[in-house]
């Protein structure tokens, strides 16, 4: 069929049919964006967690080495506070590293918002 012998109304719905499209395909990408952005948020929770984890058995630990020592001064708190050192250590390494992933989480879609710009952009130059 030739471009001049289509209707007005024809033109229209193939329009209003390519919208409708381009929004089914802007959802999905959205929902694949926050797929992908939610995933980063469950690696990052779970590596703070442990770390606090980690950070809370430091402070038992040290507490522990304290009590050692100020109790009756014997080798036994030397290694709760070797422990207690240890488990701060790891635990700043492993908060530090869960901070960093957590940071390079994006809540916005910007893929989906650059394509969002492009289809607008494309609408504009479709109607002049």
């Amino acid at each position: 069929m030739a471009a001049e012998s289509r209707s007005l109304a024809d033109i229209v719905q193939d329009a209003f049919h390519n919208v409708q499209e381009i929004v089914r395909l802007e959802v999905r990408l959205a929902k694949t964006e926050a797929r992908e952005e939610l995933t980063k948020a469950k690696a990052s929770a779970i590596t703070l967690g442990m770390g606090a984890v980690a950070g809370l058995y430091a402070g038992l630990f040290l507490l522990f080495a304290a009590v050692y020592a100020l109790a009756t001064i014997i080798p036994v708190w030397a290694a709760a506070l070797l422990i207690g050192g240890v488990l701060a250590l790891i635990a700043t390494i492993t908060l530090t590293s869960g901070i960093k992933q957590y940071k390079q989480i994006h809540p916005t879609p910007e893929r989906t918002v650059e394509t969002i710009k492009e289809n607008i952009e494309w609408a504009k130059q479709q109607t002049k």
